[in-house]
């Protein structure tokens, strides 16, 4: 019988397992003067990174007064509650659940001049095919688009639809930054764009991706 747990319980029970979970990798950075410059330029920002990915970046990134994109299906409130609990904040709706919700939530925070992480994929798939709202919230407001990219050695992988990626304890972690991108006006521009998300997501994993595949254990 599965046993149903509050948001709120889960993120309490989880943040300080996952906090202490992160301190125990090696992480290496590679480009990360990219996302710097990007943060430092006072532009707005929407970061892209494939859901599987989204654990290693969301320790990594933590405190950094960034918007995370939220389901609001039950997975999405564990989700915004443990975020929170790293200083997140969260930004209600999805693809398939609350779109315009959460339109609107990316615009008024990005034309706040702030900063917000989709995972473009997400909530449910179909895995590493880009969704196109993120990028039309940074065409409508101006903001700058930059792709991430995690890779870890050694790391449980889910039997998942996204094959969700936690690193083991003391793991080798890699993060990528790719080049920070304009999105010009119209629709050709805008799926371009998209495009360009899945070729550089895939460079950026070559870039920092063990060779040899022993980056996972099933």
């Amino acid at each position: 019988m599965r046993i149903p747990l509050s948001p709120a319980l889960v993120g309490t029970t989880a943040s300080p397992v996952l906090s202490l979970l992160a301190t125990t990798w090696r992480v290496d950075r590679k480009d990360h003067s990219r996302y710097a410059a990007a943060r430092s330029s006072g532009r707005p920002l929407v970061i892209l990174a494939w859901h599987e990915t989204l654990l290693p970046l969301l320790l990594c990134h933590r405190r950094e007064d960034i918007a995370v994109v939220v389901s609001e299906a039950t997975d999405g409130a564990y989700l915004a509650q443990t975020a929170a609990r790293f200083g997140y904040r969260a930004i209600g709706g999805s693809s398939t659940r609350g779109r315009l919700k959460a339109m609107r939530g990316m615009l008024h925070t990005l034309e706040s001049g702030g900063t917000v992480a989709v995972t473009p994929d997400g909530p449910r798939g179909p895995r590493r095919v880009p969704k196109i709202g993120a990028l039309a919230a940074a065409q409508r407001s101006g903001a700058l688009v930059i792709n991430m990219f995690a890779a870890a050695r050694p790391a449980w992988r889910y039997d998942s639809w996204d094959r969700f990626m936690v690193p083991v304890p003391f793991a080798k972690v890699r993060l990528a930054y790719g080049e920070p991108f304009d999105i010009g006006p119209g629709d050709i521009a805008l799926r371009e764009a998209q495009r360009m998300v899945r070729s550089e997501l895939k460079f950026l994993e070559e870039e920092v991706s063990w060779p040899d595949g022993a980056a996972h254990i099933a």
